[in-house]
């Protein structure tokens, strides 16, 4: 069974030109159709963006019958986080607390996707959507949060599993944690060990491979891509990933 996943830090869809537009963020993901979507800095009840709960609308507006979000950030009026929008049932969710100490407050939205073929017969799938710190020490100890915490890892290794989002990670220094420790492919590495990935940030211009998708267990990557449209430059300051897996 193929699945597109999407990763996207949507900046609470407000663009490199500083203006609010829902709409930019909502064209660029119809036009690539995912199954699942994973975002990052989803506002809910927040005065920037309206007061709107993004991914309620967004789900809405694009036709996602299932969505849940983890909100990390409270605001003083309204929050923000990561949420997952599903074309497929989600049937469990808990929001995984990755936050330090005297550091902003960060998090990892974790869904079980019961993925049906159509033909009465279902897949489960384990989906991490995580958004990390700014700084090495504060990411490394975060992958440690969620490699030791219950949801992740009581996940068999044949199981399939995806963990996706925003790592932060310019130096490439937690990519072999996932690959070489918790063995994990990159979907978003042009090859194997340390070969250029795909770059997201800042969408103008971009330099780093912020944003990236792991996989493991019973997923094939098909594909892997950045969004090509002239909109997506502008609609966040990261442009999304895309990724087409067989799921067996």
């Amino acid at each position: 069974m193929r699945l597109r996943i999407v990763t996207y830090n949507i900046h609470r869809a407000i663009g490199v030109d500083r203006r609010f537009r829902l709409e930019r963020i909502c064209d660029i993901l119809d036009h690539h159709q995912p199954d699942l979507a994973l975002l990052q800095e989803v506002d809910q009840g927040a005065l920037r963006s309206g007061r709107m709960d993004l991914a309620s609308e967004l789900a809405r507006r694009l036709g996602f019958l299932h969505y849940a979000a983890g909100y990390n950030v409270t605001l003083r009026k309204g929050r923000y986080g990561n949420a997952t929008l599903s074309r497929h049932p989600i049937v469990g969710q808990e929001n995984i607390d990755l936050s330090l100490p005297f550091r902003k407050r960060r998090g990892c939205h974790y869904s079980h996707i019961r993925v049906g073929d159509g033909k009465g017969q279902a897949r489960h799938l384990m989906v991490f959507n995580l958004h990390l710190g700014l700084s090495a020490q504060e990411r490394a100890r975060q992958v440690g949060t969620l490699a030791r915490c219950e949801e992740f890892s009581a996940i068999k290794p044949t199981e399939p599993c995806l963990v996706g989002g925003d790592f932060n990670d310019w130096r490439l220094l937690l990519h072999p944690i996932f690959t070489d420790i918790l063995g994990f492919g990159c979907a978003t590495r042009r090859r194997y060990g340390f070969g250029r990935g795909l770059r997201t940030y800042p969408s103008f211009s971009p330099r780093g491979d912020l944003d990236r998708i792991y996989f493991r267990g019973a997923l094939q990557l098909v594909s892997s891509r950045t969004c090509r449209l002239r909109q997506a430059k502008v609609a966040s300051d990261h442009l999304p990933v895309i990724a087409d897996f067989e799921l067996s």
